[in-house]
């Protein structure tokens, strides 16, 4: 199989029907350079095709670049090259005009935002991933619109994604996107540079990533510079590897999203089929068991049916676990069921188990999640 493809489109993914989508805009489609503030118009239109999407259900996360580029005149930061200590203090005054501005724009649409900082560490530590996804998805699940950005005021040049294209590819994969959205100002991958390479061609699809698909996003840029094509062909391998399809398309364009919709020019990057199926493997392979649930009868039948594991078919714990570790799953007949990821550790799910999820708040002082293992974190062996 080819892994590109030059004219052939059809087959593409199509934003109609994607069941959850990550945007991702940088600072320079959103921030006009010359009055430092954000481009209201033009945000005003990308909210009216966010509330599109979210009208036909589809959830929607942005991971929006500009807290910086915002708060460098105020702040007279006018010099090309900021030190770290600089960059973060202007991203500790931008992001609030960022959210705002984000919020103004999705309240026309009737729509609310809510504002996540991540980290690095947030998408690699088991239990802080946990943690943001279930926010995620419990924003999302309220019909928010999750507005995304690196925590810049605190990362460390050691410990930052460097660029919000991995930011969005690491958040695509957490929440199990069916498609990433970069927005750039370029409509896609070339053969070469456009701008120095009259002969470069344009590439529709990419089927596969290889090394002749890296070798078109040029030189790596040195140190921890943000931005360029050659990072958002990394996106693109995160992206694909966890099965979600991803998109380079042109943002200097207003309705970005609908002209996307209507078939402007982009780059498909197609999601490796075996993408969401390698992390069901991996639980259900490659982990360790740190402890045991046994379960009963109606809760094995209802776990071969596809659904989640919840404690009140829990009927005893054996180990001790904290949350983000992997369990084995047993009937009364210790037999394993299924291998997977426990949203709550052994002392607290033996306080829950055999209950109903209404009285969790009650049993351990805070409600948490109505699944001891979610269907996305359970493997059946």
């Amino acid at each position: 199989m080819s892994q590109t493809k030059d004219s052939d489109t059809g087959g593409l993914p199509s934003l109609t029907g994607a069941r959850r989508i990550v945007i991702k805009i940088g600072s320079a489609l959103l921030v006009d350079p010359v009055k430092a503030a954000p481009r209201m118009a033009w945000l005003e239109g990308m909210a009216e095709d966010i509330a599109s999407l979210r009208a036909r259900g589809t959830d929607v996360i942005v991971v929006s670049s500009g807290a910086i580029a915002l708060a460098r005149r105020s702040l007279k930061l006018t010099q090309k090259k900021l030190r770290l200590e600089e960059k973060q203090a202007a991203a500790a005054v931008g992001q609030i005009r960022l959210a705002q501005a984000w919020s103004e724009v999705l309240a026309l649409q009737g729509l609310t935002a809510a504002q996540m900082l991540l980290t690095p560490d947030d998408t690699e530590d088991r239990r802080r991933y946990l943690n943001a996804r279930a926010t995620l998805t419990t924003l999302t699940g309220l019909g928010c619109i999750p507005v995304i950005n690196e925590n810049d005021s605190v990362a460390t040049a050691e410990i930052r994604f460097g660029d919000n294209d991995r930011l969005a590819a690491r958040v695509a994969e957490m929440v199990q996107a069916d498609q990433l959205i970069l927005l750039s100002d370029i409509d896609g991958l070339y053969t070469g540079d456009p701008k120095r390479d009259p002969t470069a061609r344009h590439i529709p699809v990419v089927e596969s990533m290889t090394a002749e698909i890296d070798a078109m996003g040029g030189e790596p840029p040195p140190g921890y510079s943000s931005g360029g094509m050659r990072t958002k062909l990394v996106a693109a391998r995160i992206a694909t590897s966890a099965g979600c399809a991803m998109a380079i398309a042109l943002g200097h364009v207003e309705h970005p999203l609908r002209a996307l919709e209507r078939g402007a020019p982009c780059t498909w990057f197609l999601p490796n089929p075996e993408g969401r199926t390698a992390r069901k493997r991996w639980i259900g392979g490659s982990l360790q068991p740190a402890g045991v649930l046994v379960v009963d009868a109606g809760a094995a039948r209802a776990l071969t049916r596809g659904k989640s594991l919840l404690p009140a078919g829990v009927k005893s714990i054996e180990g001790a676990f904290e949350r983000g570790d992997p369990v084995e799953v047993r009937n009364e007949e210790n037999a394993v069921l299924a291998r997977g990821l426990s949203a709550y550790s052994s002392a607290d799910a033996a306080i829950i188990i055999g209950h109903q999820s209404t009285e969790f708040e009650v049993l351990l002082g805070w409600r948490g999640r109505d699944e001891v293992i979610h269907r996305d974190d359970l493997v059946l062996l």
